[in-house]
């Protein structure tokens, strides 16, 4: 038997120590919601006539006796955006599925999608962060009725996946499954995309030839192939034991994707029938490390610095950029996947995936094991791959060894003995810096700031040659969640690589966000506090020496910033609205710090009394 590593151990005894208090509030409180028989049983007459005044035939009996478990579909679908077209034929699908396993199920709501891809650079990113949030509460707005007594939660995307847990888990007391919808097939390669992106950033490339390139690869329905947050999700949902065993990256529109739906609303009725634990009890300490691991070793995307953070605190674990940082150093890098690597999530998947990755992983001591599952006890199953037999879906021992070394490693020959994700503290904030993606030459930095206030500021100071021949540490200040959204600044990657592809030494300092996507040139994002609640960020001027060293943890600036007054500001009144913008005021009111998950919502802290049932 595999000893547990002793770095995962400690982490692992000082997050339940922290966490003791607020756990236990919210697992009582989850307890507390948790009744014998369907949930439907408690409603009044008024109240469960209205829930089932739509359906028809067999089903409105059904759910009128209140004999079988209901489920509740929450879907995220629009026919817009690739990743969540499939979804649109997922609800009867899933219906029958249930049916045939012995349940029922309605769609409770949908929950809003956007993608980062459509709006970077645009106003609209500015939404991208605080839907995350929305997505919750609409979550929770679908399970509020009390008509159900097992979910399935259709999303994908960058904000979708982490929203919709964040609202299970306020219903944490139900069975939860999530259902995942497939990456597209592989189309141009993602280097050569990249390729084509800094061209026309050089100005030796057209637009023609940019809507081109990036029309060729993201070409179909399905997730976009590289490896930023929405496939970090993916994996990272497989490996808490929330999606079935090997399905996160099967293609759309394959036998093999149909069975792997219908299976997961099958395994959704039996968790419901047989007083499985709901998805509040299996989303503990353990599972949440197991994500932290799994995220690290993949060299997944730094937006779960924030996501990860905030799904712990609203299961009451609170989970810190440090333990991150701690499990980041003894965490090998075993995947190489595009921008960490040439291949994407397609070839991922194809060299041994997520099964050999929790194999490898587990028999080095880097994972829990004892961890419940949507499938029953022990991650062991999710070494496992599915296949279709017959056209019979089973399940059999996934590859022992990788089958593409330049894909996939085993833990004891990774690419690299660190996870490559690092804090870096010091005068100007703490901020998370990831390095797997860097080159070890270009990692530490130190060179005169150059200071903006807007993303847009700094491509125009590039295409006006102001930034030719000279080293640069760029600070993209009121950036951060209370500022304008934190949106991603991953328009900046194109003439940062630039830049430095011309022999310049330059790096990004932001308490903004840099995506699932962020590459070659080193990068101090979600620096808090942010410059918008009177971070260091804003009192740094133009000129100022800052050293960004991630392998030794330092943020450094050669000025005594406590001798100034902030400059610039984040945007406000007219500046901040259009596009919708100024219907979220109250989230940049009350939104928390990135280093605690961004998030509007609270910790666990005390238990709500139970409400007195009301019956006609």
């Amino acid at each position: 038997m595999t000893a547990l590593h002793p770095v995962l151990a400690e982490v692992t005894r000082r997050l339940t120590e922290r966490s003791a208090a607020t756990r236990a509030a919210y697992l009582a409180r989850v307890r507390a919601a948790a009744v014998r028989g369907p949930a439907r049983g408690r409603l009044a007459c008024a109240n469960l006539a209205h829930g089932f005044a739509a359906a028809e035939g067999s089903e409105k009996t059904e759910l009128a006796r209140g004999q079988k478990p209901n489920l509740a579909i929450v879907t995220s679908y629009n026919d817009m955006l690739s990743a969540h077209q499939p979804y649109g034929a997922y609800p009867p699908v899933l219906k029958d599925a249930v049916i045939r396993a012995g349940g029922l199920a309605q769609v409770a709501g949908g929950v809003p999608a956007m993608c980062d891809g459509i709006t970077q650079g645009r106003d609209g990113m500015q939404l991208s962060l605080y839907s995350r949030d929305v997505i919750a509460m609409a979550t929770a707005i679908a399970l509020s009725h009390d008509m159900f007594d097992a979910a399935l939660l259709l999303g994908v995307c960058d904000k979708i996946v982490p929203g919709l847990l964040i609202g299970a888990l306020s219903f944490g007391h139900l069975p939860t499954v999530l259902v995942p919808a497939g990456p597209m097939t592989s189309g141009l390669p993602n280097g050569e995309k990249a390729q084509v992106r800094q061209r026309y950033a050089e100005g030796k490339a057209g637009r023609e030839e940019l809507l081109e390139a990036e029309a060729a690869a993201y070409h179909s329905r399905g997730t976009c192939t590289f490896y930023g947050t929405a496939n970090s999700n993916q994996l990272l949902m497989e490996v808490m034991g929330l999606h079935l065993p090997g399905s996160s990256f099967v293609n759309p529109g394959t036998p093999l994707r149909d069975a792997l739906t219908r299976e997961a609303a099958a395994v959704a009725v039996r968790r419901a029938a047989g007083a499985a634990p709901g998805i509040g009890e299996m989303v503990d300490e353990l599972v949440v490390l197991n994500a932290c691991v799994a995220l690290l070793a993949s060299g997944g995307s730094t937006n779960h610095t924030l996501h990860l953070v905030a799904i712990a605190r609203a299961a009451g674990i609170l989970l810190t950029w440090d333990d991150l940082a701690d499990l980041s150093a003894v965490v090998p890098l075993l995947a190489r996947v595009y921008p960490n690597g040439a291949a994407d999530v397609n070839h991922f998947h194809a060299a041994g995936g997520i099964g050999f990755l929790v194999r490898t992983l587990l028999d080095a001591g880097l994972m829990h094991k004892d961890v419940e599952t949507v499938v029953g006890r022990g991650l062991r199953r999710y070494t496992e791959e599915p296949v279709l037999v017959d056209g019979e879906l089973s399940w059999r021992p996934g590859p022992p060894e990788s089958l593409d070394p330049a894909v996939l490693r085993p833990a004891n020959a990774p690419f690299s003995a660190d996870g490559g994700l690092k804090v870096v503290r010091g005068p100007l904030g703490t901020g998370v810096v990831k390095t797997s993606a860097v080159a070890v030459g270009h990692r530490v930095v130190s060179a005169p700031a150059r200071v903006f206030d807007d993303q847009h500021d700094f491509l125009l100071a590039f295409a006006n040659g102001e930034l030719d021949g000279i080293d640069l540490v760029a600070v993209i200040r009121y950036q951060g969640p209370a500022a304008n959204g934190m949106p991603e600044l991953h328009k900046l990657t194109p003439a940062l690589g630039v830049l430095q592809d011309r022999g310049q030494r330059v790096a990004i300092v932001t308490d903004g966000r840099m995506s699932g996507a962020s590459g070659k040139v080193p990068a101090a994002i979600h620096v808090t506090p942010e410059a918008a609640l009177g971070g260091p960020l804003s009192r740094v001027r133009d000129g100022d020496v800052i050293t960004l060293d991630p392998d030794a943890g330092v943020l450094r600036i050669g000025a005594d910033l406590a001798r100034r007054d902030p400059t610039g500001a984040a945007p406000s009144g007219t500046a901040w609205a259009g596009t919708g913008r100024e219907l979220f005021a109250a989230f940049r009111a009350s939104v928390g710090p990135a280093d605690e998950g961004a998030s509007v919502f609270p910790v666990p802290t005390a238990v709500s009394p139970e409400v007195p049932l009301v019956r006609a």
